[in-house]
């Protein structure tokens, strides 16, 4: 997985937090994904998936804004997206259903991102 990149992976960043979204989305960019978002809630997130192709993945904040970010991780799991979650939760805060979805805990990295969407996008 050591040499796994994002180069021309479409990767959704759903984020709330403007400065950590903007970061995370041109950290991402440096290593050669395309950027779909940031989006900072549900709303959003939904309506660029239905006038986007398919991403590659997502990285979704649990919690936007106070809403817990569930329903979408739903509508991406049943899109076929792979995904993580990031999160200053710990796991007890994610439903039993997403067991087997990774999760970075904030502060994050893109190393550990790049990582994380490695294993969901090749499992």
């Amino acid at each position: 997985m050591a040499d796994f990149t994002l180069h021309q992976c479409r990767i959704l960043v759903v984020e709330d937090e403007y400065l950590l979204a903007d970061e995370l989305a041109l950290e991402l960019a440096d290593e050669g994904a395309v950027v779909l978002g940031p989006v900072s809630n549900i709303s959003r997130a939904l309506a660029l998936l239905d006038e986007e192709a398919r991403p590659d993945g997502a990285i979704l904040d649990i919690n936007l804004g106070g809403e817990p970010a569930f329903p979408l991780a739903d509508a991406l799991i049943n899109r076929g997206v792979p995904l993580v979650f990031t999160t200053g939760y710990d796991a007890r805060a994610i439903p039993e259903r997403f067991a087997g979805i990774p999760r970075c805990e904030k502060p994050i990295s893109i190393g550990r991102i790049t990582a994380a969407l490695g294993k969901a996008m090749h499992s």
